[in-house]
């Protein structure tokens, strides 16, 4: 067989290495941990995993993470296996990515760079694309230490994996400052855009549904099976990661805006967070949350409380209702799935279903309707200077669609429901 004809060929064949650190026992264990990092490298088209392990530390060395004897043993394993990239689940110092680099012959990865590469694989929108580059910026700029390679392309990334047609060019501080600045105006004008695209919809008296959970949760499919579009759904990490959004009619007639938002994952990178709150703020426009969990995951729980931390910090309302849907039911043994289904009945806030086959679909599309409750209104305001605490409340609530500053107070656009106007009346 040619070495062209050899399965595989043209790959980067990848291992994986979660360490697990002593002081870092959190509520996940080491082995999800391990699959998880596994799962995100398969994200990546040119990626074949030929490996994975978890390997246990306790301390992490400043020079190469590792003790030298593990250093060593791991060295005779990625050099059998042919292994051109290593990926470590966790952070990696610019120091030990240079010494572990040289010392075993191949390009190393750390979980950021991994994520950024697939956010860039995976980029649609302008916004998007800008959005991830800044946030690579930020990680090259740390990363000075070492010469930094870019990959000649054909696809999105910024070339930390590798591959044919690299050339390696000093990255310079003042350059990337520049870059940053240059991106920064762009994703102003870009990001006035989109508000101006927010405001257009806040005038339109539908309500915002979103779909929020952790990747690979089923988000895209659900969002599929309820409006009947072709979104990429596909069993992979951040398979999503531009915010969609769609009309949808319920059975009662009531029209909603649906929105499948990008995947939230653990120890997303600050970075990320950072760049991508343009995108997740989309949650923060809904009227009702639909939090999608995948009920079969062995960590269902663990991923729910990182969902909720996410949301907790990117500051939605109190008052915004958040229904969990218990997705992937198909996938839960039937050993399991009564208790599952007792559970879930105790509870008005949970919805099981599984987008794939299309169960319990139905009562999730009635119990959304019952949850947004009252149709909204248009209506015109003029609030004077003295009553600034009925304009806060307004803008607090999201009732605002435009509003003008006259000579003696403001000109105020609300969209609201009778229950809204009735408390407004009341301050």
């Amino acid at each position: 067989m040619s070495e062209d004809a050899k399965p595989g060929a043209g790959l980067t064949r990848a291992w994986v290495i979660h360490p697990d650190l002593k002081s870092d026992q959190g509520r996940r264990l080491p082995e999800h941990r391990l699959a998880e990092a596994v799962s995100l490298a398969a994200a990546l088209p040119e990626i074949e995993v030929c490996g994975a392990e978890v390997v246990r530390l306790p301390r992490a060395q400043p020079g190469m993470l590792f003790g030298s004897g593990k250093v060593a043993e791991l060295k005779d394993r990625l050099s059998a296996a042919e292994v051109d990239l290593v990926l470590i689940d966790g952070p990696v110092t610019p120091v030990q990515q240079r010494n572990l680099e040289k010392e075993w012959g191949v390009k190393l990865l750390d979980r950021t760079g991994l994520i950024l590469e697939i956010f860039a694989d995976r980029a649609r929108t302008r916004e998007g694309v800008l959005q991830v580059e800044l946030a690579a910026l930020s990680y090259q700029r740390t990363r000075l230490v070492r010469a930094w390679t870019h990959l000649e392309r054909q696809r999105g990334g910024f070339g930390f994996v590798g591959g044919p047609g690299e050339t390696q060019i000093e990255a310079d501080r003042r350059a990337i400052d520049d870059q940053v600045i240059r991106l920064k105006r762009q994703l102003d004008k870009v990001v006035r855009t989109r508000e101006l695209h927010r405001a257009a919809r806040r005038k339109v008296p539908f309500p915002i549904v979103a779909l929020a959970g952790y990747t690979n949760a089923g988000k895209s499919t659900l969002f599929n099976r309820m409006t009947g579009a072709e979104v990429m759904a596909k069993d992979m990490l951040f398979a999503t990661l531009d915010p969609t959004m769609r009309g949808v009619v319920l059975p009662s007639g009531r029209r909603i805006i649906l929105s499948d938002t990008v995947g939230f994952i653990s120890d997303l990178p600050t970075q990320l967070v950072a760049a991508f709150r343009a995108t997740l703020e989309e949650v923060l426009e809904a009227d009702l949350i639909l939090h999608v969990r995948d009920i079969s995951h062995p960590e269902t729980a663990e991923q729910a409380a990182d969902v909720t931390d996410i949301l907790a910090s990117l500051g939605v309302r109190s008052e915004v209702p958040i229904l969990e849907v218990w997705n992937k039911l198909d996938l839960v043994p039937e050993t399991a799935r009564e208790g599952l289904l007792a559970t879930a009945a105790l509870r008005a806030d949970v919805l099981p279903v599984s987008a794939m086959t299309g169960e319990g679909i139905a009562a999730l599309l009635d119990v959304v309707n019952d949850h947004l409750g009252e149709e909204r209104h248009a209506r015109d305001l003029h609030l004077g200077f003295a009553e600034g605490r009925k304009r806060a409340w307004l803008h607090e609530r999201g009732l605002v669609t435009e509003e003008r500053e006259t000579q003696d107070g403001w000109d105020v656009s609300v969209l609201w429901t009778d229950r809204q106007a009735h408390q407004f009346r009341g301050l």
